[in-house]
């Protein structure tokens, strides 16, 4: 069956949308902003994490074609069912409640004043009333929620970039492309990659999207990760490159914590590029980024729950409503303190994701069962020097592991992850008698 190009769009839109989220958004500005000068290096470090390896992910997805326990079960069974409800549970309990805390402090709470309770009530409703009608997922975001975020990014980018006097301040980042690739680790967008795809294969599979062959699907599914890849390469450097130009314009105050500067800059660069009206289309920009992103957390994690139970509807229900209820309780938490809970969490959980994510995609004949078990073995010995040294800064282990190449960047597991599937590919390659 051949593409049509109205579902090659849809899926195209809606894969960039449950991709872009709060850290989306706010990070990219001040990370240019910080930059200066060196807003081209950054850039190519956050595009590592933020865009390279999540559309591994995708295409990792077409491949396997399944859920999100295929992406760990070479290892064992065992393994891969501790791995899907870690990340399940982690997405629940950080980057969505994190949705609902960003778009109430940046665009509910200055216009309207009102609770965190009452935004993450409402809020998490209307995400729930959006993953109980599963099947029209796609076609809600895809056709009418994606086009109009796009649309309203690029006018602040262009008019932005347009209306800039193209003057960077001096760096303050010692290691640029370093930085970009830690900074990418805040968007959570490679544990995205394993939760959205799963959502997209699921979403094909009911009857109002025309795709049923494997083949088919595989196709759609690459091509439309390649397109929902350029859409957040175009987005990442324009708002990088505006938050580095407009650097010299805008005043950030250094005393705020790190997230209301990412705000405030955000917010000052729409104001600036398009009058007062700028700040009503960052607030409702913030919002439909954050809800999109939502939307496709609970839907995969009801999704999970559901395979395990036998495809049942009841376990769907229950899984995304306790999804909303949790959201509503952790929303109560302000953006910052959410952010600090997420990085240990992420320094342990990342590392394990890329790699499973890279061996999902090489040969089968490379990355078997045996490579598959010694590479992420390795990388979890080697990722947790650095969740201990972020909760305990003084520490033996921390200090030995300074000697490894980029330890000192909390990515000490690279290289040893690196050698182990060059190892581990070239000695099972060789017969055994």
């Amino acid at each position: 069956m051949n593409i049509q190009r109205k579902e090659l769009l849809v899926t195209s839109f809606a894969l960039f949308s449950l991709f872009f989220g709060a850290g989306n958004l706010l990070l990219p500005p001040l990370l240019g902003y910080n930059a200066g000068e060196n807003w081209l290096w950054v850039t190519i470090g956050f595009m590592i994490t933020a865009v390279v390896i999540p559309i591994i992910g995708i295409l990792a997805h077409a491949k396997l074609q399944g859920t999100l326990f295929d992406f760990g079960k070479k290892v064992s069974p065992l393994f891969s069912s501790i791995y899907c409800i870690l990340i399940y549970v982690i997405s629940v309990a950080i980057p969505s409640p994190r949705t609902a805390a960003a778009t109430h402090e940046i665009a509910i709470h200055p216009i309207f004043g009102t609770s965190p309770l009452l935004t993450s009530a409402i809020y998490f409703s209307l995400v729930l009333v959006f993953v109980l009608n599963r099947s029209k997922i796609l076609n809600l975001i895809g056709k009418f929620l994606t086009p109009f975020i796009v649309i309203m990014l690029l006018l602040v980018i262009g008019i932005g970039l347009s209306s800039s006097g193209f003057t960077t301040g001096i760096s303050n980042i010692e290691t640029p492309i370093v930085s970009g690739i830690l900074e990418g680790y805040q968007t959570f967008d490679a544990i995205g990659a394993v939760v959205v795809g799963a959502v997209i294969i699921i979403s094909l599979n009911f009857k109002n999207m025309k795709v049923s062959a494997f083949d088919s699907k595989r196709r759609l599914i690459r091509k439309s990760g390649f397109i929902a890849g350029t859409g957040l390469f175009i987005i990442y450097a324009g708002l990088i490159s505006v938050g580095a130009y407009y650097g010299s314009e805008i005043e950030v105050n250094s005393e705020l914590s790190s997230d209301m500067q990412r705000a405030s800059l955000l917010r000052g660069i729409s104001i600036a590029a398009l009058g007062t009206f700028g700040n009503t289309i960052l607030s409702i920009l913030i919002s439909l980024a954050c809800f999109t992103t939502a939307i496709g957390i609970v839907a995969g994690a009801a999704d999970y729950f559901r395979g395990l139970f036998n495809k049942s509807q009841t376990v769907y229900f229950a899984t995304a409503i306790i999804a909303c209820i949790a959201g509503v309780g952790v929303g109560q938490l302000d953006f910052h303190s959410i952010i600090v809970i997420a990085y240990p969490v992420l320094l342990f959980i990342y590392p394990i994701t890329i790699v499973l994510i890279i061996l999902n995609v090489l040969p089968e004949h490379i990355a078997t069962p045996f490579v598959f078990r010694v590479v992420v073995l390795v990388t979890f010995i080697f990722s947790l020097p650095d969740v201990i040294g972020f909760i305990s800064p003084s520490n033996k282990l921390t200090d030995i592991m300074n000697y490894m190449p980029l330890a000192k960047h909390s990515l000490g597991w690279v290289l040893p992850a690196l050698l182990t599937l060059v190892i581990t590919s070239f000695v099972q390659s060789k017969p055994i008698d």
